[in-house]
């Protein structure tokens, strides 16, 4: 068994990033990364610590058939939505489960106040998004805008950015970004 791309296939399948998985392993990005380019062999513990993760067994792991199978999940209810949600910013995934997931499909609620931080964000790719309810102010570069409830935002996501909500209602958003790096 190629321990690597099963780890990268499981991984995938459950909607987690790299830096996820890491993070709810106690492990560096870096490590998650090696593992999965066949780089380094992980020892039984540290394979047993990074499937924890997920959560998985070394059993699941060894055992369990691919669920790449001829069906792929096509319909998400409400409740099968992973929350990735960060700090008072709700956030909601789509298409966890996907395989080859090429886009990070997200329901957004921002509370009265709440921002994506004081520190703005930049990352490979581009984001794209439309404000369903409510007021919520986008920053990207020097550019400050505020969004109303059906007025939607492209833009290349390596240009630092901030999505903040300082009126008193909430706002919700749906937003994608490529790549999925969620």
């Amino acid at each position: 068994m190629d321990v690597g791309i099963r780890l990268q296939s499981i991984r995938k399948l459950k909607g987690l990033s790299q830096r996820e998985l890491a993070k709810r392993a106690g492990v560096t990005n870096s490590t998650i990364s090696m593992i999965e380019k066949n780089s380094v062999s992980p020892s039984i513990s540290s394979l047993k610590k990074v499937l924890a993760g997920i959560p998985m067994s070394l059993v699941e792991f060894f055992s369990q058939e691919s669920e790449q199978d001829n069906h792929t999940q096509v319909v998400y209810k409400a409740d099968e939505l992973i929350d990735i949600s960060d700090g008072a910013v709700t956030m909601k995934l789509v298409g966890k489960a996907h395989p080859s997931r090429a886009i990070a499909f997200l329901s957004e609620t921002y509370p009265a106040g709440a921002d994506t931080g004081g520190d703005m964000l930049a990352h490979e790719g581009e984001e794209a998004g439309m404000l369903v309810e409510g007021r919520l102010e986008l920053t990207v570069g020097s550019e400050t805008y505020v969004l109303e409830a059906g007025d939607s935002y492209y833009f290349e996501s390596s240009k630092p950015h901030r999505f903040r909500n300082p009126f008193d209602t909430p706002a919700k958003l749906i937003s994608a970004t490529t790549p999925a790096n969620f």
